[in-house]
C-alpha cells in the first residue's frame, strides 16, 4: 500500500494548501479518497494517471472534500474515458452530480455508478480478490464516513532453496501457492509448508476525517498500520472542535493510542495556524509514532 496525500487543509483552498483528497495504492490499483476543489490539479502534479482512478470514496458533503469532484468528472469526460466509474458517497451524491451535469448537458460517455450510503452502522460497500473497504461511521455536523481499506491474504510464497531442493516441476508452484499439498513424479507426497512460506502480512488502512472526539470508532480501527485522523485544531481551541464537530491533535492522538494503531498522520489542518509543528507537539504525549500530512507527500503502508 502506498498513501499519496493530495491535500489536507480545512475549509478554503490557498495556493499552497489544498483541501482534502489522497490517493491509496493497493496491488496496482487506485482509490481516490474525497475530491476537494482542485483535485484534479493535484493529481496531475503528483503524475497520476487518470484513467487509473475506478474507485472515488467521499466522506460527506461538504464542499472542501467534494467540490472538486464534477469538475473531474467532466475531464474524463473530455479525455474519452471509456471504463466505468463508481462513486461511494452519502445519501444525496447522485443528485446534486446528476444535476450539474444536467444543467451543462455534459453526460458522460461512460457509466458513472453511484453507491449512496446511509446506514449509521459499519458496512462493506467494496470487495474484489484483493481488498476489502468498510466505511468507520463518523459524528460531524452532517453524515460522514470514514473508511478502512484492508488487504485480502494473499498467496503462498514459495521457498526457492526448497523447491529447488525437492526438485519440485513448475506445474506445481500454483497448487503450492494456494496452500495445497503435492503428488511427486516419486509417489512422495510433500507438504505445503515444507516448501512455501506464510502469505505477506495484510496491510491496513484508515481514513477518518471529519469527525468529533469518538471512541466508538476504536474498535473499527484498531490495529492498522496507518490511521488518518483529522486535526482541525490545538488544544487553544477545543471548545471550537467540539461547536464544529471536529478534533484536536491531541484528541486525535488518543484515539491512535486507543485503537494500537502503528503509525498516526494527522491533517485537515485550520488554515489559522502557521507553525504545523504544534500539532506534533500536542499529540506526542499521547502517541509518538505520529507525522504531519502535507500536500504531495507520500507514505509507504
Amino acid at each position: 500500500m502506498k498513501l499519496n496525500i493530495l491535500g489536507c487543509h480545512s475549509a478554503t483552498p490557498l495556493e499552497n494548501a489544498h483541501t482534502t483528497s489522497q490517493v491509496l495504492e493497493v496491488k496496482e490499483h487506485l482509490f481516490l479518497i474525497d475530491c476537494g476543489e482542485g483535485t484534479q490539479i493535484q493529481l496531475r502534479n503528483q503524475k497520476i494517471k487518470f484513467s487509473r482512478i475506478k474507485h472515488i470514496f467521499i466522506s460527506h458533503l461538504h464542499g472542501d472534500h467534494f467540490y472538486g469532484l464534477v469538475g473531474l468528472i467532466s475531464t474524463f469526460r473530455l479525455l474519452g474515458r471509456k471504463a466505468d466509474l463508481h462513486i461511494y458517497g452519502p445519501k444525496g451524491i447522485k443528485e446534486i452530480i446528476t444535476l450539474q451535469l444536467k444543467l451543462a448537458n455534459s453526460w458522460t460517455n461512460y457509466n458513472l455508478l453511484f453507491h449512496e450510503l446511509e446506514k449509521n452502522e459499519s458496512e462493506l460497500i467494496l470487495e474484489d480478490d484483493f481488498l476489502r473497504v468498510l466505511t468507520i461511521p463518523l459524528y460531524h455536523r452532517v453524515y460522514t464516513n470514514g473508511f478502512l481499506f484492508e488487504e485480502k491474504l494473499g498467496l503462498r510464497r514459495l521457498d526457492k532453496d526448497k523447491i529447488k531442493q525437492y526438485n519440485v516441476p513448475n506445474y506445481d508452484f500454483q497448487n503450492l501457492k494456494l496452500g495445497k499439498e503435492i503428488v511427486l513424479d516419486d509417489g512422495t507426497i510433500l507438504k505445503n509448508e515444507t516448501v512455501t512460506q506464510d502469505p505477506q502480512p495484510v496491510k491496513r488502512y484508515a481514513f477518518c476525517s471529519d469527525t468529533v472526539y469518538n471512541e466508538s470508532i476504536v474498535p473499527l480501527i484498531e490495529g492498522v498500520n496507518l490511521l488518518y485522523h483529522e486535526s482541525t485544531f490545538l488544544d487553544a481551541q477545543e471548545n471550537l472542535a467540539e461547536k464544529t464537530k471536529h478534533s484536536t491533535a491531541a484528541q486525535a492522538a488518543k484515539i491512535a493510542q486507543l485503537a494500537k494503531v502503528k503509525k498516526l498522520i494527522l491533517g485537515h489542518f485550520s488554515s489559522r495556524y502557521r507553525n504545523k509543528n504544534q500539532f506534533l507537539i500536542e499529540a506526542n504525549p499521547f502517541f509518538d509514532a505520529v507525522e504531519l500530512a502535507a500536500d504531495g507527500k507520500i507514505f509507504n503502508i
